[in-house]
């Protein structure tokens, strides 16, 4: 089986006790397709991460090598595959 050599940089903006949040985290810990690299930013460190996203988390941010683009937000019930193929969409622009 042939290793993926891209690791796709994700940052995941967050805050203590959001359950949303760390399902997300779980559903792309499942992902065994690609190569991911997660920073979870907590909103509540950070005065700009958290009047930009207190309403909005979990947020999730692809690092391409052009910028940072934020993800479309799935629905919580959405299924790992669906989040897979959602990410697969970015690895190969």
């Amino acid at each position: 089986m042939e290793t993926n050599r891209n690791i796709m940089e994700l940052i995941l903006y967050s805050k203590p006790g959001c359950h949303l949040c760390e399902g997300l985290m779980e559903k792309l810990a499942q992902i065994d397709n690609l190569g991911i690299e997660l920073e979870v930013r907590d909103i509540t460190t950070n005065e700009q991460w958290w009047a930009a996203y207190q309403y909005e988390i979990p947020v999730l941010v692809w690092r391409s090598p052009t910028g940072e683009i934020t993800l479309p937000r799935l629905s919580p019930r959405a299924p790992v595959s669906q989040l897979e193929k959602l990410l697969q969409q970015y690895v190969k622009v």
